[in-house]
Parts: structure tokens; sequence; C-alpha cells
């Protein structure tokens, strides 16, 4: 019988791969078991501000595990991984980088998102649309205007089980051109190569700040598991999936 303690994760969806094997390589050498949940890191942080079961949150921002230390719930919140966002666009459609602005402002162009608050990867789209108000006025509230709020919502549609939800939404002729994280678009592109994944200019450029903290009640293996991640091993598994590692060696 498998009586190894189960360390509760809750991490943001665009760690699964990341987390997964970082919980894999830790369990190798631990008596400990890691049972994640994935999802949008609001909804998650909701769900454990409201009492759901979690020793370690993994978040794709810093607002969210800092809001459940402010609240006495869990300890410091701790950087622990970076990412970007990029344009994911579906074949066919001519975009680049000095285009890009343009192309999300077309009118016939169907823009995606996630939802913001719910899941930061929306809050970091809404970001560069503030930046966009800089290089053309108006920018802002048109952009802001027509964003789908495709993912990441409470009521969003969700894709077939093991799809990735940004591809998934483009296939479906949803969007045109999808605002996601970059290590969730070359993951997209590794399920549909046709897909383009299109770097922001420098001047609407957002980078993503990932934030862990270990709630208040954790048990000790919870705070071994936090550790692994933040170690050289757990780092280098982040950035084997894209992610920058912070706390890697140079």
């Amino acid at each position: 019988m498998n009586c190894r303690r189960v360390v509760a994760l809750h991490a943001a969806g665009s760690l699964r791969g990341a987390l997964t094997e970082i919980g894999q390589t830790f369990e190798k050498s631990s008596q400990l078991k890691v049972q994640a949940k994935f999802g949008a890191s609001g909804l998650l942080r909701d769900e454990i501000a409201a009492g759901a079961k979690a020793e370690v949150f993994a978040s794709a921002n810093m607002e969210h595990p800092q809001a459940l230390a402010t609240a006495n719930k869990s300890g410091p919140a701790v950087l622990f991984a970076r990412n970007k966002l990029c344009a994911l666009v579906r074949p066919g459609l001519a975009v680049t980088s000095a285009t890009l602005l343009d192309r999300m402002l077309d009118p016939e162009v169907k823009l995606g998102t996630s939802t913001p608050r719910a899941d930061p990867s929306g809050d970091y789209a809404f970001e560069a649309f503030r930046k966009a108000e800089a290089m053309r006025p108006n920018a802002r509230s048109a952009l802001e205007k027509k964003a789908l709020q495709l993912a990441g919502g409470a009521a969003s549609a969700a894709p077939p089980v093991g799809r990735n939800a940004y591809g998934w939404h483009l296939s479906e002729d949803r969007a045109d051109i999808f605002l996601a994280y970059c290590t969730a678009a070359r993951d997209a592109q590794k399920e549909n190569p046709g897909l383009q994944m299109i770097a922001l200019p420098d001047a609407l450029a957002v980078s993503a700040d990932y934030g862990l903290t270990v709630m208040a009640d954790a048990s000790p293996g919870a705070y071994r598991f936090a550790l692994f991640i933040l170690s050289s091993e757990g780092q280098r598994i982040l950035a084997s999936y894209g992610f920058s590692a912070p706390n890697l060696p140079e």
C-alpha cells in the first residue's frame, strides 16, 4: 500500500508541464507525492481564500500569492520564474512584430485574450493594450473593446483534454490572433506547426513574474517541495520548458 504523504499543489495552468515534471522528480527523491490542481491563478487564489485545501500555490503573477500572504493565509510570496507575452497567430495571416499592432487594431481581425483578474495572462494582455496607447492614440480603448476574453474565466469554453487552449481557439476560428504566454504559444506550435509565434515589439513587451507561496498550515513536506522548485534542479526544469528561471546559476 502506498502511504506516502501528499503535498497539495495549486498552480497556474501555464506551469502544467514544468511542475508535473518537477513534481515527478521530487517524488523520486522523497517519500512524498505531489497532487496538483492546475487552472487560472485568480480562480485558484479565490478557491484557496475560501478554504480549499492547498499547501503550495504557484501563480502566474506575484499579486495573487501576495494577497494570500497579506491575509495571513500563507508565508511570503517568492519570485520563482518569469515568462513573456507573445502573439499566437493563425496560419495564413501575415503578421510581423512590426505590424502586430496594426493587425490587432484591424476590425476584421479577431483578437483573443484570457480573462483579466481570473487569469493573469489576460491582465498582461491588457497591460500591452495600455502600452499601445503611447504608440497610437485611442489604441487602448479600441483593443480593450474588441478583445475576446476566451480563456481562463469560470465560464470559458474548455478545450478537449490534452489540447492547448489557445491553439484550440484559433483552430475553432474564435480568434485570428491570441495574446498568450510565450511558453504556451510554443506548446501550441508543437500541436500545430502552422501556427505563428510572434514576439511583441519592445514598446508593447510585457514580462510575467511568477510567484510561489506556502500556506500557513502547510506540512513540512510542502516546504520541502517549494524549496525543490527553487533549487537548481527545479529551476533547470523550468528553463527547459521556456521559462526564465531567476534562481538558476549562471
